[in-house]
């Protein structure tokens, strides 16, 4: 998260093409490509681009500032959870952006899509709300009104902390902050101090709240065994908003069943090839029930073939359904010429 001071500060830095190019590079190379990151990438840019179709339904930067004040004053939900998907400039975006390629990649690969969203949206909700919880008893306890209280932030940094926490829960090594070496599991608290030294301006409650989320949240993981609630709703959202989809794509595929063509190599078998479904004894080539004659060979269905899928029995005959290979090729020669 980033404070908010005289105004909102447009950066021309040019960044947002590397963010591009980075973004490209990273998913061309996975076998997979993990589709909840690219949607929250995509989410976050295009609420800073604010292209012309998308204006009207966007709200302004100055209706949805994250203030503990106007949230508990007003209930504003609206700040509450859009509030970390504005930012202030380009190289703001641009930072926590390829910060969430990384973590995002590493993370939904591992665990999958369905249970990265719920951990998405868990964890927003949870570093807003703990952000929300610090400030209040600052303000009550400490009378800390104007340091945060009155503070105004956006960003999705809060969720990126508690994303850190998560992801290095478990890890036993160390690792760099900016040129800091420190155990992996205590990266995000060095990162939070060596930020607020060198960037002033980072809302520091903001980011504590991210940490303190993704703490709790890995402590309710491990005391809870049972099904994630949200991630059963994310799932059955998902499952109903793409219904439609796999309707229509299980329709196509009926559509696409063979009607017609090879059945399998050999002679004299007696295998049903499928519904409305006739196979000629000369060359096992299947021909759809509306036709008379192998579209193959050109053998006749009463004459050379004494088996119909249709009637489900053999028809006595007494024509032989062995013929000669020559004459087969001959047939099918005359069939496709």
């Amino acid at each position: 998260m980033a404070n908010f001071g005289e105004g909102r500060r447009r950066g021309t830095g040019g960044m947002l093409p590397l963010l591009a190019i980075s973004t490209v590079a990273e998913y061309y190379r996975l076998p997979w490509k993990p589709p909840v990151t690219a949607g929250l990438l995509a989410a976050n840019t295009l609420v800073y681009l604010r292209p012309a179709f998308l204006d009207p339904l966007i709200p302004h930067i100055s209706e949805v500032w994250f203030n503990p004040n106007l949230i508990l004053k007003h209930k504003d939900l609206k700040r509450f959870f859009l509030s970390a998907f504005y930012h202030l400039n380009e190289p703001h975006l641009v930072y926590n952006m390829m910060s969430l390629l990384w973590k995002g990649i590493k993370l939904e690969t591992s665990m999958g899509s369905t249970q990265f969203a719920s951990m998405v949206v868990t964890l927003l909700g949870m570093s807003q709300g703990v952000t929300l919880l610090l400030a209040k008893s600052l303000h009550v306890f400490f009378d800390y009104r104007r340091a945060y209280y009155h503070e105004y932030s956006v960003g999705f940094s809060g969720v990126l902390f508690a994303l850190k926490v998560v992801l290095n829960a478990q890890a036993e090594d160390y690792t760099s902050v900016y040129g800091v070496l420190v155990p992996t599991k205590y990266a995000a608290w060095a990162e939070l101090v060596l930020v607020q030294m060198f960037v002033p301006r980072a809302s520091f409650l903001g980011h504590l709240g991210g940490i303190l989320a993704g703490i709790l949240y890995m402590k309710m993981k491990s005391s809870y065994s049972g099904s994630d609630p949200v991630a059963m709703v994310v799932r059955g959202v998902t499952r109903a908003v793409t219904w439609p989809l796999r309707f229509l794509s299980s329709m196509v595929g009926s559509r696409r069943r063979r009607i017609t063509g090879r059945g399998r190599v050999g002679r004299g078998q007696n295998g049903i090839a499928g519904p409305g479904i006739w196979r000629c004894e000369s060359c096992t080539f299947d021909n759809s029930g509306w036709e008379s004659v192998c579209e193959m060979c050109g053998s006749g269905r009463s004459g050379g073939n004494r088996w119909s899928v249709n009637q489900g029995q053999a028809h006595s005959s007494t024509s032989s359904s062995d013929l000669p290979l020559d004459e087969l090729r001959r047939r099918r020669l005359e069939r496709f010429t």
